[in-house]
């Protein structure tokens, strides 16, 4: 029991205690001075006349971006003139009624309040005609809506994670440090991983265990997630992936 509880800690506790102390030295702008423009990274609408689906990660505000990343997903329609982006925030279930945000007057490629995104899936053309429609269905399926805990979920990933694995095409390997990705709606305890490439065992977000060819090997131990990758090759650990 002793070498477990050393194991445990060396490979989730340790890690994320690293990746805190890491983000207290890190320049953090004050929520109101915070970047929100754009990228760069999606097509502009007035050149690219093609539908675009897209999904983006960013880490989070303020010290829980040492071990957590928010997750949205954007569209565009072929010959729309904007992006629509779809995204759980749960600062607006007290003020709305719903943590579910569609919104077509955000950057769909935006910084995360000064967080770089990084792009974790692109489809584009006929594929992505057919995802958006999937997307809309999977959005309006979403049984978290007037709902939302930032751990071990359901938030912003759970609901990333729940379209993902409505809409095979998009094929997104989730970042292990997309803290409630995990977790299983409806109290399901087996599910697709979400980038459809294999399967997952989670009980409420805080333990399990992913196989799968996009994501690797995971295991999910309190909402912190180990694993490995093989192409590209990963060691993955909490809080200490390379997302920006």
């Amino acid at each position: 029991m002793r070498l477990i509880g050393w194991a445990l800690c060396a490979v989730f506790v340790a890690p994320a205690l690293v990746a805190v102390a890491l983000r207290v030295f890190a320049e953090r702008p004050h929520w109101s001075d915070a970047e929100h423009g754009g990228t760069g990274q999606a097509p502009p609408p007035a050149s690219h006349q093609e539908a675009v689906a897209q999904v983006y990660a960013a880490r989070t505000w303020g010290m829980r971006g040492a071990v957590a990343v928010h997750t949205w997903i954007a569209v565009k329609r072929a010959g729309a003139a904007q992006y629509t982006r779809y995204e759980v925030i749960g600062w607006r279930l007290p003020r709305t009624g719903s943590s579910l945000a569609v919104s077509t007057d955000r950057p769909p490629d935006g910084f995360w309040f000064s967080n770089h995104p990084t792009l974790l899936s692109d489809v584009r053309g006929a594929a992505a005609s057919a995802a958006i429609e999937q997307i809309e269905r999977a959005a309006a399926d979403y049984p978290y809506g007037r709902a939302y805990r930032t751990w071990p979920g359901p938030n912003s990933n759970t609901f990333t994670a729940f379209v993902a694995r409505r809409v095979p095409a998009l094929r997104v390997a989730m970042p292990n440090i997309a803290i409630g990705k995990d977790f299983l709606p409806n109290g399901n305890v087996f599910a697709p991983a979400p980038s459809g490439t294999g399967y997952q065992f989670s009980v409420f977000g805080l333990f399990g265990v992913l196989v799968a060819a996009e994501e690797g090997i995971e295991v999910n131990f309190l909402g912190l997630v180990a694993g490995l990758r093989a192409r590209p090759f990963q060691v993955k650990l909490p809080g200490l992936e390379a997302w920006p």
